[in-house]
Formats: C-alpha cells, structure tokens, sequence
C-alpha cells in the first residue's frame, strides 16, 4: 500500500512540473510574438523605398531658369605707366569704339537657376523670391521636358516667398500643403529639385530641428539633413504622406555644397503668405506700433516681474499702440489671448493678425495687470513720425561709469544723433563700469529712468537718489541708439 501511496505522490509532482513547464514555453511564446509585434510595426515606418513617393510626386516639382540684365563690374580700362609708349595705344583703343559696343560691354545677360513647384492645376506656382528676384524672363521646365513661360503674381522679401503663374491648355500636376506644426524631429522627409543645374534630383533625410530663426522676423524654419544644394532654392520639402511641409531655402555651409544642415521654410509660415499673394498680389500683416526687447533676470526684477517671460516695449513711436494707450516700460504678457513668450513670439502673432481687428493686450505695468484693446493697423504702410526737440544744459554729470551730459546741436552732430532723439547723451564709458557690462557705449542716449522721461544730467542723478530712497537695489534706463531703444537695469551703487 505505502509503494502505491508513494508513486501516486511522485505522479502529481510530475504532473504539476509538466503544468509548470507548460506555462512557461507558453509565456516565452507570447512574450517572443510580442517583441516580432513590435519590431514589425517599427520597421513599416522605415520605408523599404520612396520610389512610388517620388513617381508620384515629380511631375508637380519645375526647374527654374531666370534671365535679367546685369551691369558689368567695371569697363575694361588698362593701367599703363604714365607716359609709356603704351598709353597713347589703349588711349586711341578706347575713343574708337563705338557708344553702342560700350553700352553692350557695360551691361549682360546672367541666367539664374532654381526650383519650384506647382499647386494648383491652373499653374500656380512657389518658389524662392531670390530665384526670381529682379528677373526680366522667367521660364520653368516641367519633368517630361516641356518649358512654360511663368510671370510673378506676387513676392514676400521677409519671408523670401514668390508666387508664379503659367499658362498651360491642360491641368497641370500638383501638390498640396500640409501642417509643418504636426512635424515632430525625426520624421522622414524627402527633398525634391535642381541641385547645381543637374536637373531632377531627390535627396531624403530628417527633420533635424524645428524652428530655426535665420536673420528674418517671421523666420520658421525646418532643418533637415536632406542634401540640399544650390539650386534648390525654391523647391519643396515633403512629408511621407507626400504632403509640401517646407520650402527649402537656404544651407549652412563652409565650401557651398551640402554638408547635412539645410533649411526649409515652414508650410505654416508659407500657406498664409501664399494665400495673401493669391488674393492681393502682395503681404498684409498686422501692425502694432511698438520697439520691443526681450527681458533678463535685472530688467525683471526691476520691473516687479517674477519671470522673463513677454515683450519689453522700449518705445511707442505712434500707431495703434499709442492711440490705444500701450507706454514704454509695459509688458506684453498675452494678445489676442496668446501666451507671449518673448519679443519674437509677439512680432510673429501680431504679423498673423487680420489688419483693423480689435484684440485685447495683456500688459503688466507698475506691478499690476492690465488688459488694453487696440485696433491693429498694417504693417506694409507704416509711416511714423517723431517730434524732435533739442536741450542746452551743458552741466556733465556722471553715473555708473558714464560720462552723461545734456544734447546740444554740436553734440547731436558730433556723435550722429538722430533729431528725433531726446535724453541725455553718454559721452563715455569707463572700461569694467557697470554701464559698460551692459553694453552702454558713447554715444548712447537716455531717454527714460525708471519710466520717467529726462532731459538733463541733474535729473538722471535726482532719479537715482530717489531710488536709493526706497532701497531699490537698481535703476532701469532706456537707453537708445538711433532709433532703436532697449531697457537696461543699472545697481544704483556700484
């Protein structure tokens, strides 16, 4: 009985280490068709090929080929030593030739090259506004081979943006814009064009950044490590799903040829251009009327501020702003219900606006918020004028390390100060001043102290006591230098 009761036993241990084998060659299974799972919806998004891309996207990409008449450097005047029996030859040369070859040698014909792309079947047409700037003939060949004569509807210099249009008896193949914002760093992109003059070309890559700002205020810019060359200024940046996300425009290069940094201007920024072109044959953006400057941790704490975070307005020299109340020293926290963070976000929303919207503007000013309503203007026809006036004080006071003295007429001529400047002028900094850490040269003009307009050395010095009064631990100027004017929070005591 005790042999059966045993092999029983050893029966149900062998059974349960059976179960137990069994469930883990069953977890290993599920766990390995997992990871297979996961290796195989990786690979779908590395495409095994962008030729069906390219087949289909092609036909809607153009070579550009621009003609305009261009002067000579310079006409052809050989230097001969002063009574050289040479002199009286090139002399007799010169008077011979007609006026007309002289007319031909002081001007030729240069040729530009670039890319394009269409976007509608009628021949609406992209490119860069350097590819055709200045062109008297402008022609675009199409992928079959066939040539069309394009003309210009409308260019954007800020944004380097031109629209065409050809004519064509069939629609023509086109592409689509699609949404940059959705974009992410990493994604594939192709670039499509005319590297060099070699025709067609496509290059892949990535999106190496987003939001590149080049030299421009409207700048949005892709980089890409897709080749781009000269050449294809003007062509499109496509996504995977075919759609243009950027206009390649330029390439940062040490020798002119691509090294893997190249920059495509954003379809956000261009659509909305495109649009105005289309529809005006030229830009249209929103107008403020304010100078502005980032803020520092110094300006900050001056101003009351817990954060750098708005737009430092340095001036309103007249304009929607000024009418609706904006003053130097606030600043720009929201519009239009926008969080602003710095004074590029704000140049950016405000250039998007619809001209004659009424939008309301967070400021903060003397350590409160406060909320303006201003009715934007145009950018394009801005015409400001500025009120000169002129001091006489010649009492030198100095602060900071800079010598300060009031603008007379010999003064405002000697350091080129504009009439429409008043203040204070800084006629020299000492080296390792304060004033001089913060970038306060001679010839510099203080309009403001701690928002209180001076006009005389002895009032930037009242200032300053006053602030000591109060245990401020520092002062704010604005200081401007021609017309552009910037804040600048100086330690009362140095």
């Amino acid at each position: 009985m005790s042999t059966i009761i045993l092999n029983e036993k050893k029966r149900k241990k062998l059974i349960s280490l059976r179960y137990i084998a069994d469930s883990l060659i069953k977890l290993f299974l599920v766990l390995f068709f997992s990871i297979l799972s996961n290796v195989a919806s990786v690979a779908k998004d590395l495409p095994d090929s962008f030729a069906d891309l390219v087949e289909r996207l092609s036909p809607a990409v153009v070579n550009i080929t621009t003609t305009a008449v261009v002067p000579q450097r310079e006409q052809f005047n050989p230097m001969v030593p002063r009574g050289s029996p040479f002199e009286e030859f090139f002399r007799d040369y010169m008077e011979k030739q007609k006026p007309g070859d002289q007319q031909r040698r002081q001007q030729r014909r240069g040729t530009a090259l670039g890319s394009g792309f269409i976007i509608s079947p009628d021949g609406l047409l992209v490119t860069n506004n350097h590819v055709i700037e200045n062109a008297d003939e402008i022609k675009i060949e199409m992928l079959n081979g066939s040539t069309l004569e394009a003309k210009v509807l409308g260019t954007d210099p800020k944004t380097d943006i031109a629209l065409l249009k050809v004519n064509s008896e069939m629609a023509l193949p086109y592409v689509k814009f699609g949404n940059s914002d959705k974009s992410r760093v990493g994604d594939w992109v192709l670039a499509i064009g005319n590297p060099l003059g070699q025709g067609f070309s496509v290059s892949a890559g990535i999106i190496s950044a987003r939001g590149r700002d080049l030299q421009g205020p409207y700048d949005d810019f892709i980089q890409t490590d897709a080749a781009i060359n000269r050449g294809n200024s003007g062509g499109p940046l496509f996504n995977t799903d075919g759609k243009v996300i950027g206009v390649n425009t330029a390439i940062l290069s040490p020798n002119g040829g691509s090294i893997g940094i190249g920059f495509s201007m954003s379809s956000a920024v261009v659509e909305k251009v495109i649009d105005q072109l289309r529809e005006y044959g030229e830009t249209r953006r929103g107008w403020l009327g304010v100078r502005i400057q980032n803020l520092n941790e110094e300006v900050a704490e001056a101003l009351g501020l817990e954060d750098i975070g708005g737009a430092l307005v340095t001036d309103v020299p007249g304009g929607p702003a000024q009418k609706a109340g904006i003053r130097s020293g606030d600043v720009i926290v929201e519009f239009d219900g926008k969080k602003i963070e710095d004074s590029s976000a704000l140049v950016k929303v405000v250039g998007d606006s619809e001209i004659g919207k009424e939008v309301k503007v967070l400021i903060w000013r003397e350590g409160t918020e406060k909320i303006i309503s201003v009715v934007l203007g145009r950018l394009e026809t801005v015409q400001i004028s500025n009120n000169s006036s002129d001091n006489q004080d010649q009492k030198m006071l100095y602060f900071a390390g800079m010598s300060l003295v009031s603008i007379s007429d010999d003064l405002r001529k000697r350091f080129d100060v504009l009439e429409e400047v008043t203040g204070v002028l800084v006629t020299e900094v000492k080296d390792g001043s304060a004033a001089r850490a913060r970038g306060i040269s001679a010839g510099d003009v203080i309009e403001k102290v701690d928002q209180v307009e001076v006009d005389s050395p002895s009032s930037i010095v009242k200032m300053v006591d006053e602030a000591k009064s109060k245990n401020k631990m520092s002062v704010l100027l604005l200081v401007k230098r021609g017309m552009n004017g910037r804040f600048v929070a100086i330690p009362v005591e140095e």
